[in-house]
């Protein structure tokens, strides 16, 4: 499956039904929520891209990522994340470098990195529109505010008279994988992927309501410009 292009994209989408989601993880005590929607992020794209599901590294970025103002545990940015992959010249594989959900020393061998990631592309805070444009071309890393009354909501569409919506607002990273409308309640929703394990929500997803900036979800999006495998040489043998 091959992404989107920009323009036209059409009332509803859902990557699921479309190859571009990879499981739903479980990040733990660890508050490293930023790590798991920037991985679910670069699955999604080498998903979308390749065909096939490759899995990444969320303690890479949970301990070697601080100098790109993340803080492991205490929570990071997405856009900081993909810049840090970047830089550091890609990503290595989950098995590779698994998930502890603690703060460690950065040990991970570059030689095991299997993702270069392209520079973040960062949406335009507020424009749900260009955001929706986003999600139609592959899944899309986005923050929101979790507020008290943000609890198991199954399948209906949270909506919130109490979370607050400025940029400074929100402090849980997930990953948008599509959007439509509920005609149970009568509002337009983002389908989000969270990374609370699977008995969470429905199956790990759940919907916000979408075209009012609820909880500031239309804040802090971004995306990787472009992903590319990283293929180890065949040597011949003479």
């Amino acid at each position: 499956m091959t992404s989107n292009g920009n323009g036209d994209a059409p009332d509803s989408w859902n990557w699921q039904n479309h190859g571009g989601v990879s499981p739903v993880k479980d990040q733990g005590s660890c508050g490293s929520c930023w790590t798991f929607s920037t991985v679910g992020c670069l699955e999604s794209a080498h998903l979308i891209k390749y065909g096939r599901l490759a899995t990444y590294s969320e303690q890479q970025l949970v301990d070697c990522a601080g100098d790109f103002d993340n803080f492991g545990c205490n929570g990071g940015l997405p856009s900081h994340a993909f810049e840090y992959a970047f830089s550091a010249g890609g990503m290595s594989s989950e098995e590779a470098y698994p998930y502890f959900a603690v703060d460690r020393d950065c040990t991970v061998d570059a030689s095991s990195f299997i993702l270069e990631v392209g520079h973040s592309v960062n949406i335009t805070a507020g424009d749900e529109v260009e955001l929706k444009e986003a999600v139609y071309s592959q899944p899309v890393s986005v923050a929101f505010q979790v507020a008290d009354d943000f609890t198991d909501i199954g399948t209906g569409v949270y909506t919130s008279t109490v979370c607050q919506n400025g940029p400074s607002d929100v402090n849980h990273a997930v990953l948008a994988v599509g959007y439509g409308h509920d005609d149970d309640s009568d509002l337009d929703y983002w389908l989000i992927k969270n990374s609370w394990g699977t008995e969470w929500g429905d199956a790990g997803f759940f919907k916000i309501e979408r075209g009012v900036n609820m909880c500031g979800i239309a804040q802090c999006n971004s995306y990787p410009d472009s992903v590319s495998e990283i293929t180890t040489p065949t040597l011949e043998v003479f």
